[in-house]
């Protein structure tokens, strides 16, 4: 049965007015302090803010501290099918989803990932939400916010160039300098830095080496910084890096260069948590922000704990679909923090099922009843995996398009009614936080009834068998495979006693195999890991598959083109 909200007024509806775009809906809204919205929503007082201006406030870890003896609120997860170069709006969703729980009377904050500006002034343009469902001060939180990913990639270079320094005077742990593991990073997309050669111009520079950048949102810093609980635990994850491998190939780690300790101050201010707000003034926790195709993909963990203390309800992301994000959110967040989602909302768009019905970008406009009839697949597989695999109760939200017909909407209920889950149609987009209010008492619905939440492998697992498990139990893979270098180090990895660590895949988010151009819900595939990265303070294990890079580059038409800033100093073009 298809549920939908009443329609309501939106923007653009008047006759020869055009429609607002984000970036001016964000600049129209009515801000209230920070500072009342978390004195007077959250019980928060104004002593224990650190405010960066009015709209902006980081919570101090001394006050977290003192929640720990509250009880826990309800988490719910946002997640969604394999989605499209444009994105089907998890994050608008959430937002959404989260203003509608506060709608109709439930006590709700929403946990979301800090933009990188690889993504902003590359592909997609911003990622604070859209339409009447953002997070502001959009532009703030879209480009430098409260410094956070600065202080990340600060810590995370700074421990780069101890390893240099080291070397150059005199190399006494005895680094093998071909198998240093730790590259520097940068919050831009650049391919020209995937691989560069560091030290030359004579010996005053160093020795000359290859190494090599990633985006801060891949770094490990960024990992082991949203998987911290505490200031102390950041900094023994912080020492635990392994940054490189002596000849005999013993690992070197960041706090036998005394690197952690400087690195934690970089980070102690960026660690309390970042409270904003949504359109319609609701409370929003923003911190963190790894990439869900190379990395874990969640906000942090201090974030959740704490939105957890102070809600009844918590509604937050894991990024792109729910064989990435999803997974990596059950298996490494949830599994490190204690974690148990109550509910789950898996966001789809009508766009999206043509997609991986076969329709091409530049035909999505037109009525395609069999390519959505045919997309479902998708749909259906991730339903499973939620379902099934994490055994999370769930929902489907269609993320409402102007241009989706009602024909196409009926397609996508009539192909999914024999699975078992409501499928609602929100308009959250255009109508805010009533737009989703279905979805929101269906979500409350879920959260009552009885849950079976597991992992999709044991923690005594090998390895090897870990990632099997996500790729034949997840990906609808037939087997995996690996060169005879790669099943080496994995196997090197398990012998020294980290196989009981969790698997973070990175793979591509268009599809549940490696190939980008594989729609649907391919099966019978072999999943290739290509390399391997030990991520020891993260605690986790990287297996990099297929032909992702860690260091993304800028499209033929970047973002940024667009960006500008106006006479009166205002941002235009953002998103």
């Amino acid at each position: 049965m298809l549920y939908c909200a009443a329609p309501l007024p939106v923007h653009g509806g008047i006759e020869g007015i055009a429609p607002l775009n984000n970036i001016e809906i964000a600049q129209r809204a009515t801000m209230r302090r920070i500072s009342d919205i978390a004195r007077e929503r959250l019980g928060i007082p104004e002593e224990s803010l650190e405010a960066f201006g009015r709209y902006k406030a980081k919570i101090s870890l001394e006050y977290i501290k003192s929640l720990e003896d509250r009880p826990d609120g309800r988490l719910i997860l946002v997640t969604a099918i394999s989605p499209t170069p444009a994105g089907e709006g998890k994050t608008t969703t959430t937002v959404g989803l989260g203003d509608a729980l506060n709608h109709i009377g439930k006590k709700a904050i929403i946990c979301l990932r800090e933009p990188a500006l690889g993504p902003v002034f590359g592909m997609k343009g911003g990622a604070a939400g859209g339409g009447y469902s953002q997070v502001v001060p959009m532009e703030d939180i879209n480009l430098h916010f409260t410094g956070d990913f600065s202080a990340i990639g600060l810590a995370n270079n700074l421990l780069a160039a101890l390893i240099d320094n080291h070397i150059y005077h005199g190399n006494e742990l005895g680094f093998d300098v071909r198998r240093i593991a730790w590259r520097r990073v940068l919050d831009m997309n650049d391919r020209a830095l995937r691989a560069i050669t560091v030290g030359l111009g004579g010996p005053a520079n160093g020795y000359p080496r290859q190494d090599g950048f990633d985006i801060v949102v891949a770094s490990e810093v960024m990992a082991i910084f949203c998987l911290s609980t505490s200031l102390n635990d950041l900094k023994e994850r912080l020492g635990s890096i392994v940054v490189g491998y002596t000849r005999a190939q013993q690992p070197i780690r960041a706090r036998d260069l005394h690197a952690h300790g400087a690195m934690t101050v970089l980070l102690q201010q960026a660690l309390a948590p970042n409270l904003v707000q949504t359109l319609e003034n609701n409370p929003a926790f923003i911190h963190g922000g790894p990439f869900a195709n190379i990395a874990h993909g969640c906000n942090s963990v201090i974030a959740t704990r704490t939105a957890l203390k102070l809600a009844d309800y918590v509604v937050t992301e894991a990024g792109f679909g729910a064989d990435l994000g999803a997974e990596k959110f059950v298996d490494i967040k949830c599994r490190k923090a204690g974690l148990r989602p109550a509910a789950a909302v898996i966001v789809a768009t009508v766009r999206a099922l043509k997609y991986h019905g076969g329709v091409e970008m530049a035909a999505m406009g037109q009525e395609n009843i069999a390519a959505v009839e045919k997309g479902v697949a998708n749909l259906a597989r991730h339903i499973e995996n939620v379902r099934e695999r994490y055994g999370i109760p769930c929902v489907v939200a269609i993320n409402h398009r102007a241009e989706d017909t009602d024909a196409e909407v009926r397609a996508v209920v009539e192909r999914t009614a024999h699975l078992g889950v409501k499928v609602i149609l929100a308009r959250h987009f255009a109508q805010g936080g009533r737009g989703a209010v279905d979805v929101a008492h269906e979500v409350v619905r879920l959260c009552d009834s009885a849950s079976a939440f597991k992992f999709v492998y044991e923690e005594s697992a090998t390895l090897w068998e870990k990632m099997h498990s996500i790729a034949t139990r997840i990906y609808g893979a037939a087997d995996i495979s690996a060169s005879n270098s790669v099943r080496a180090q994995i196997q090197q990895l398990q012998e020294a006693g980290y196989g009981h660590y969790p698997v973070c895949v990175a793979k591509t988010q268009y599809s549940f195999s490696t190939d980008p151009h594989l729609r649907g819900a391919p099966s019978g595939h072999i999943v290739d890991v290509r390399e391997v990265r030990l991520a020891a303070g993260a605690q986790f294990v990287v297996m990099i598959c297929g032909d992702i890079m860690t260091m993304p580059g800028l499209p033929r038409v970047p973002s940024a083109n667009a960006i500008d800033v106006d006479a009166n100093g205002k941002v235009v073009g953002l998103f």
